[in-house]
């Protein structure tokens, strides 16, 4: 049986430094989180970071993908993720088109989303590389990330394996290299070939975070949504199922539809009583004999 680990309310904060210096120490856990109520049981479960991707897209607004989804958007969940955190790291998805303009772009868009939620990193999809010195020269920290990059699914013919060839792999390579140097602290690797990967994190001396890219990275990151049965329009090979609670939760409510159906919910139990002296100048003033007002 798993050890449902807790930090104590004086324990500090992961940082961008504790992650650093988990490479080639402990692997690192990260999940996604979209509101406070997830935010606070991913938290209390002892994960290392806590990813506001703009998969909330996809997962929490019903979307067939995460190209609309707006800053204003990833505020509003991130301010909401935020609220219901203590130890974890929380880093933001930079939602589509608002850093690939340029430098001053990324810039204006990272410090609005890190100055309106409070998340303490920014996630940009791709080796755009003078948006991340810009980022990191102004003291925003940058997790990057390659191989499969959802904004651009479409370019990329779909959510495919990303690197199978040789020089394709070699351009992944190199990609991760010019990033670590552009000053990310840690970079996704997502839907590669475990070999690259394993390659990847041997040449970078920041943490590699899988997805979908072997046991051979620094950590790992999954959908909240997807490892414990909440979404299901879409299943990545990758995913592993840690519970089904969709399927809990559906049937929660067919329990309470059926007991209300039936009149054996509420009970008294469930609900409030009243004084008995109250409660008789109620029926009085009801039917028609009291004389005094509520």
């Amino acid at each position: 049986m798993s050890t449902y680990q807790t930090f104590s309310a004086d324990e500090k904060p992961l940082t961008i430094l504790d992650v650093r210096n988990a490479k080639n120490k402990r692997k690192l856990a990260m999940v996604t989180a979209y509101d406070t109520p997830s935010a606070r049981i991913v938290d209390r479960a002892g994960v290392d970071m806590v990813l506001v991707g703009d998969s909330l897209g996809m997962v929490m607004l019903g979307r067939k993908d995460t190209l609309s989804v707006t800053l204003d958007e990833m505020i509003h969940h991130c301010r909401a993720v935020v609220q219901g955190m203590h130890h974890a790291l929380v880093i933001a998805d930079m939602p589509f088109m608002t850093y690939e303009p340029g430098p001053e772009a990324a810039l204006a868009n990272a410090a609005r989303l890190v100055r309106e939620s409070g998340v303490r990193a920014v996630k940009l999809e791709g080796a755009f590389l003078p948006q991340v010195r810009a980022l990191v020269g102004a003291g925003i920290p940058v997790m990057g990330h390659i191989g499969l990059t959802p904004q651009r699914s479409a370019q990329l013919g779909g959510f495919k394996v990303q690197g199978k060839r040789a020089d394709a792999a070699r351009v992944l390579l190199d990609e991760a290299a010019a990033l670590e140097e552009a000053g990310c602290f840690s970079i996704v690797l997502e839907a590669i070939p475990a070999p690259l990967a394993k390659a990847v994190t041997a040449r970078v001396s920041v943490p590699t975070i899988g997805i979908g890219a072997g046991a051979d990275c620094d950590g790992q990151v999954l959908v909240l949504h997807d490892m414990v049965g909440l979404y299901n329009e879409f299943t990545p090979r990758f995913v592993k199922r840690y519970a089904e609670l969709g399927a809990l939760m559906e049937q929660a409510v067919r329990d309470y539809a059926e007991e209300v159906r039936g009149g054996t919910f509420p009970t008294p139990a469930h609900g409030f009583g009243m004084d008995e002296e109250e409660l008789a100048r109620l029926e009085s003033l009801l039917d028609g004999s009291g004389t005094d007002s509520l």
